[in-house]
């Protein structure tokens, strides 16, 4: 059985996909960018949390996350939750 090729596919294509998609069914989307690195796009596609399982984001990951999203004014802000601190970004347009 042949094994199916490889597709490499974009981050920013694969995060406007996600945008995309939490728009049109108003639920959050989560994509893994790293090993250890996840982005939550809300369902109104204008907020996200930016989150590592071990440590912090940065805000150099959490700015081009924006721009890949096509955030117009981003507003970058911090929130602890149990177990995880998690960088929020929201577009202030």
């Amino acid at each position: 059985m042949a094994v199916p090729p490889t597709v490499t596919v974009k981050i920013r294509d694969a995060l406007l996909f996600a945008k995309k998609r939490a728009l049109e069914t108003g639920r959050t989307q989560q994509l893994e960018l790293g090993e250890d690195l996840f982005v939550r796009i809300a369902g109104d596609a204008r907020r996200f949390l930016l989150f590592q399982l071990d440590g912090e984001p940065s805000r150099e990951y959490a700015a081009a996350v924006a721009t890949a999203l096509e955030f117009k004014a981003p507003r970058f802000g911090w929130h602890q939750g149990e177990t995880l601190r998690s960088l929020t970004v929201e577009d202030a347009s």
